[in-house]
This record gives C-alpha cells, structure tokens and sequence, in this order.
C-alpha cells in the first residue's frame, strides 16, 4: 500500500535566506543605476548651509577700517634752537592761539643782537653827522650866495655913480671900466654860486635817500634779529590740544626740530586704509556711513593719498551732516565704503562654494527630489553679504552656498 507524502512547508530560515537575497540583488542593482551616466553622493544636509534666491536691494560696497584723527594738526617746530628754560604746559594740555608753550635761551642769539643794534645805532649816528655837515654846507653856500648878490646891488648903484661923473668928467674912463670889470665878475660869481646851491640840494636829497634806505634795512635787519629772539618762546599756533610734548628742562632744541603737534578737536576725520585692488574705483566725494552708539553717520571722500603701502592706500573721510559725540581721537570705526548705487536684483548669500566653482556652476535643490543637482549660474559684482546673480538661477532655488570641497564634481547630491 502506498505512503501519502506530505507538502513540506517553507521555514524561517529559508525564508530569511531568500531575503537576504533579494536585499543584495536590489543593492547592486541600486548600485548600477547609480553608477550609470549620472554621478551621485550622499550627503548629511544638516552639514550644508542654504539660501534662497530672492529679489531684493544691492549695493556694492567693501567693509575698510577708519582710524578718527583731528581735522587739522599742526606741527610745532622751534623755529631758533636753544636750552629749554621753561616749560609751560604739559603734554595734552588744551591751549589757546598765542599760549606760551616752551620758553628757550639762546646767548649766542641774544649776543649778536646786542651787537647788530649797536653797530646800527653807531652807523645812525654817523648817518646823522654826515647830514648836520651837509646842512652847513647848504648854509654856507647860500651864505656866500647872499654875500655876492649884496656885493652886486653894492657895485651897481657905485657904478652908475661913477657913469654920471665920467659923464661930467668928474673921473677917468679908467675907473668906470674897471667897476664894470668888477660887477660882472660879481655876476659870473653868483651865477656859478646858484648852480652849486642847485648841485647841492639835488646830491643832499639823494644822499638823504640812501642814507634813510640804508636805515630802513639795517632796521629792518635788526627786526629780524629782534624776531629771532621773540622766536624763543614757543607758543600755540591754534587752539587745541597739544601732543607729543616731550621736552624737559635744560634740554638743547635743534634748530627747526618738531617738539609737538597741536590737534584742533573742533571736529574730526577718519583716516582708512583701502586695499589697493580698489585704487581705480575710489574717487574724490564718493560716501560711505557707519554706525556708532545706536545711530548711522555718513561721510565723503576729502582727500585721497596716492602712496600705496603694504598693499594699501589711505583716504580721508569727513563727516556730511554730523559728527558722533563721544568719539575719541585714535578710535578704530569699521566703515562701509560704497562702491556703487542702490539698485535691486536677484540675490544669493556668499559663501564658500565660490571657491570651487568661480561662480559659474552651484548645487541647486530640486524640490520634487530633495536632491541637489550641479546647474550651470552666473554671477555679477558682489558685496560682503550676496552676490548679483546675472542668469541661471530663479527666485525662490534654493542654493547649496557652503563649500564644495569634499564633493568632487559630482552631478547629483542626494541630502539625506
């Protein structure tokens, strides 16, 4: 008689044998697929940094240091050396316009002055003589000037005595001739006494000329030494505060050696260094603005420095409106310098990913797959916070922004 042979069933373990299976199958074939025309990596989203590209307002600017210095300084130089007698302020004192500062001494300066003013006052006094000798002679030509004419007048009235008498035979010819001889010598006499008075008031008012000019320069020389001593004093040549004082009593000063500066804090600077990738693009007038307590100031280009140092130019900026209270000389200010207008565009925060791709190509998030596929983007001009995005991206992608350098050039993200 025949054994009924009962259908075996399947078990556990032959069953977790055919999963097993089927799991390697669906890996390699999951595997394949990823390995065949596009490239693919897995990746930790949590570990990435995302922006949305949005419209909004750009402007080009770059972020520079500004140091707050005076609007004005002045150097303070000795303008004659000598030994310091007197100090009268102390560094970072506030001082006025004409306030004594350094009282120096100078005996060899005071020496020749002293003798430069004797030696005017003697040549003076020669000057002087020179014109009293003159003036006698003045008088004394015109003295003899009267004397002839009286003489004249004298001969004239004898000799038309003389001419009657001889009319009445009372004299000889002889006489009458011989008066005539005399009176015209008279004449020639007073006509040569005229012409040297008229020589000699013309030399008197030149020589007075150079002698009153040859006063007038030794004066003016001996004003110079008198400036020389006043020179001495040191004093303020504005009102502020003076710095970089230094000097102590019984030191030698150098002639035209600064001993300090003086800043006019009435108002401020700020004084930026602006790296030199920028030198064409900064001009005269050109604004920037920063913030100090609470509250945003602006400024303008005044100057700019041409000397380039250490890979930087310096610029000078002053306040447009107002200057902050409470800012101190010396204070650094971060400044944002403006490079361009306000104008809006689309906008995609800086990041890393910039230097990898040069802003030709980003990671963008396709939100039906939640992966990242590589696109094809460019992007314009830029400022510390976004770029200008030119074309390839819409408003809304959202943007893998963080660095690419463990990525490779792969096609596809898969953020997990």
């Amino acid at each position: 008689m025949d054994k009924k042979i009962e259908k075996k069933k399947w078990g556990w373990p032959k069953i977790a044998v055919i999963a097993l299976l089927a799991a390697g199958a669906a890996y390699f074939l999951w595997t394949l697929y990823q390995s065949s025309g596009t490239s693919r990596l897995n990746v930790v989203q949590e570990r990435l940094l995302l922006d949305t590209v949005r419209v909004g307002v750009f402007q080009e600017y770059i972020p520079v240091t500004g140091v707050v210095q005076p609007i004005k300084t002045v150097f303070i130089d000795a303008v004659e050396g000598g030994k310091v007698e007197e100090r009268a302020v102390e560094d970072g004192a506030m001082v006025k316009k004409g306030d004594i500062i350094v009282q120096l001494s100078n005996p060899d300066l005071l020496l020749n002055f002293l003798n430069q003013e004797a030696n005017i006052i003697a040549q003076i006094n020669q000057i002087r003589n020179t014109t009293l000798l003159m003036e006698r002679q003045s008088l004394s030509l015109e003295e003899q000037s009267l004397d002839a004419q009286f003489q004249i007048d004298l001969i004239s009235k004898r000799l038309e005595r003389n001419k009657q008498l001889y009319e009445n035979k009372v004299i000889s010819k002889v006489e009458v001739q011989e008066m005539e001889y005399e009176y015209e010598n008279l004449l020639r006499r007073q006509k040569l006494f005229k012409k040297t008075i008229a020589r000699d008031s013309a030399y008197q008012v030149l020589q007075q000329q150079q002698m009153q000019s040859s006063i007038d320069l030794m004066e003016r020389n001996l004003g110079i030494t008198r400036q020389s001593l006043d020179n001495l004093i040191v004093r303020a040549p504005i009102d502020g505060q003076i710095s970089g004082l230094t000097l102590e009593i019984g030191e030698l000063v150098q002639e035209g050696e600064t001993i300090g500066t003086m800043d006019n804090l009435d108002n401020f600077k700020l004084q930026v260094r602006v790296d030199q990738f920028y030198i064409s693009r900064v001009f005269l007038n050109q604004e920037g603005s920063f913030d100090f307590a609470g509250k945003t100031y602006y400024l303008r280009i005044h100057k700019i420095y041409p000397q380039v140092t250490n890979g930087a130019f310096l610029v000078d900026m002053i306040f447009i409106d107002e200057t902050p209270s409470g800012i101190k000389r010396g204070q650094s200010v971060s400044v944002k310098l403006e490079l361009s207008a306000e104008e809006e565009g689309q906008l995609l925060a800086k990041g890393g990913f910039y230097q990898t791709t040069g802003g030709n190509w980003a990671y963008v998030v396709d939100p039906n797959t939640g992966n990242a596929t590589r696109r094809t983007i460019r992007l314009g001009r830029q400022n510390p916070n976004y770029f200008l995005v030119e074309e390839g991206l819409d408003n809304g992608d959202v943007v893998i922004v963080s660095s690419y350098d463990n990525f490779g050039e792969k096609d596809e993200l898969v953020l997990n």
